[in-house]
């Protein structure tokens, strides 16, 4: 059943970790929980979700057709947290690390990693913003191993499955 992973690399279902935030029936209780649930939004393509998780002084800069459009060549392949700062259920600001591995048309590995800024308003999680570098190369730390088994939910090993084409 490892097709029903959830795309954050939780190694929970969807059902039982992404998908009840993306659906609005809860909101995430941390700025981790939060950030897990964009990526797996990108993936699954509920972009309105993304939009809406944005803070509202930064959301005013997007519209969500411009977020689609900016998604429409992407592949995301997997999650990896490296480190979160507070952002837990009693604080109102957070920060998570995190690198995400995806193809564009080229067909190559590319690689996202931002260290993302959350607040909390009125109880609620949002993404303000994020400190960004792209690279074609995984930060050493965050590099998976050709054994592992592969980020994207696969159930497939790295090597086997999307490090193939790397």
């Amino acid at each position: 059943m490892t097709n029903n992973l959830c795309p954050c690399g939780s190694k929970e279902t969807y059902e039982n970790c992404c998908e009840p935030y993306i659906a609005g029936q809860q909101h995430p209780p941390t700025a981790e929980a939060l950030m897990r649930s964009r990526y797996s939004a990108y993936v699954k393509q509920a972009y309105q979700y993304v939009y809406d998780s944005y803070h509202p002084d930064t959301r005013k800069h997007f519209t969500l057709d411009s977020i689609e459009e900016q998604s429409e060549h992407i592949h995301w392949m997997g999650l990896k947290i490296s480190e979160t700062t507070a952002g837990k259920e009693n604080d109102n600001k957070g920060t998570v690390n995190f690198t995400a591995s995806y193809k564009l048309d080229d067909g190559k590995v590319h690689y996202l990693t931002e260290r993302s800024f959350f607040n909390k308003v009125a109880n609620r999680w949002y993404y303000l913003n994020g400190e960004t570098r792209f690279t074609s190369t995984a930060a050493k730390s965050d590099k998976q191993g050709r054994n592992e088994p592969c980020a994207c939910g696969s159930g497939k090993k790295y090597k086997k499955c999307c490090g193939a084409a790397a």
